[in-house]
């Protein structure tokens, strides 16, 4: 029509629009394969575990994901779970802690790992911060009487009672399971 102007198309056609922030369970369904295993090894630092775990998005829902890391955990070779429990830190003390408790606790941590060649996991999600270091000092006590076998099979469990907090966590919205 006469005095309108029509602009030239965009010869790089059209502009794709930002990709939105998904979080929360949709974004980690969304992720590319290889963002959701990083994102589970921060959870176990099993790659056995996060292959297996990331192969079977999408989830439904939390329950459903949680029920598939817990199967995932439980076959857990004692290869997964030695490479796992490597990757796993020295349970750190509250802040404002004596310097004894420092003492006692790095006393305990060197025993158990004398005695069982890996780092003592324990999951304190239900227990109080004021209340955690003398959890993982009587747990420390109590498991250094536990032959291998037996520490091994303790050991997987609390590896994935913490992995299940991790989990959770990380899916909420200030976790840090989000795809841009």
């Amino acid at each position: 029509m006469p005095g309108q102007t029509r602009s030239a198309p965009d010869p790089t056609g059209p502009r794709p629009t930002p990709p939105t922030r998904r979080t929360g369970l949709d974004g980690f369904n969304g992720m590319l394969t290889e963002e959701a295993e990083r994102a589970l090894l921060a959870c176990c630092g099993s790659h056995h575990w996060a292959r297996r775990v990331a192969a079977h998005r999408p989830y439904p829902d939390l329950e459903a994901l949680l029920a598939a890391a817990d199967e995932a955990a439980y076959d857990l070779t004692p290869g997964d779970l030695a490479e796992a429990l490597a990757c796993e830190s020295l349970t750190l003390l509250p802040e404002g802690a004596y310097s004894a408790a420092h003492t006692a606790l790095s006393a305990a941590h060197a025993a158990y790992e004398s005695r069982f060649g890996h780092v003592f996991v324990i999951c304190l999600d239900d227990t109080a911060p004021e209340e955690s270091l003398d959890q993982v000092l009587a747990g420390i006590r109590s498991r250094l009487t536990n032959d291998p076998d037996e520490e091994r099979t303790l050991t997987a469990e609390e590896l994935r009672r913490l992995t299940r907090g991790r989990l959770t966590r990380s899916l909420s919205p200030a976790g840090n399971c989000t795809v841009s």
